[in-house]
């Protein structure tokens, strides 16, 4: 942990204080009205999942109600997130288990602990891809999946970046004062090159349809891969 300001003190806030309920859905679409869902996944019976950047862990408390997995680990480095996830879903424990971490740590220290990883707009869009994937094909089991959700454009239209690159976008201190953070907005065959580097097969990219919102609504990527198995 450092002692850097929670740039995520204000997000999910105003919902929190009006929806404590465990969400009865799941999406992967960044309008979060429609299409794909967890069985994205895999059959997650009796299977270990980890949620990448969980903030107030709405998905992960649904996984961990509908999806009957062994455990689910809501995985945020953010004081405020997991605060709040402490408050909306600690009663669900043990089958949730609420973790504030920086993720790559977390994956590290974590080898061969995960059956799934899944990130919705969280860690893999906040972390650079060249530490969180090979962090968690470390996690992974053999033949174990990723799965995350990814703007394919940036919220103002702007195209997705040809390579590696981070662009610096608008967040807020606690204390309201106007920052920047770090965002990945990358283009299809980025992810699938990093993916592969980082140690993952059956990689998939796929470009969801833009379901509801306006015309202006960014699109998404839906990536999954598998992690290789020893040879």
């Amino acid at each position: 942990m450092t002692d850097a300001p929670d740039l995520w003190h204000h997000y999910g806030r105003t919902r929190a204080e009006r929806d404590r309920a465990v969400p009865g859905r799941f999406f992967w679409e960044w309008n979060q009205d429609d299409g794909p869902g967890p069985e994205v996944l895999g059959d997650l019976t009796g299977r270990v999942v980890g949620d990448l950047g969980s903030g107030a862990a709405r998905h992960a408390a649904h996984l961990a109600v509908h999806h009957r997995p062994a455990e689910v680990v809501a995985i945020d480095a953010s004081p405020a997130q997991h605060a709040m996830a402490q408050g909306l879903f600690r009663h669900l424990a043990p089958r949730l288990r609420l973790v504030r971490s920086d993720v790559v740590d977390h994956l590290r220290a974590a080898r061969g602990a995960y059956d799934v990883l899944y990130s919705v707009f969280g860690a893999v869009d906040f972390t650079d891809p060249r530490e969180l994937l090979p962090s968690a094909a470390v996690a992974l089991r053999p033949g174990g999946r990723l799965v995350f959700s990814s703007l394919a454009n940036y919220l103002g239209g702007a195209a997705a970046q040809p390579d590696v690159v981070a662009a610096d976008i608008p967040a807020r201190t606690p204390d309201g004062d106007a920052t920047t953070m770090q965002r990945w907005v990358l283009q299809e065959h980025v992810w699938t090159k990093a993916l592969d580097t980082a140690g993952f097969t059956d990689i998939s990219v796929t470009l969801l349809p833009l379901t509801g919102g306006s015309g202006s609504s960014p699109r998404t990527l839906l990536v999954a891969a598998r992690r290789r198995h020893e040879s």
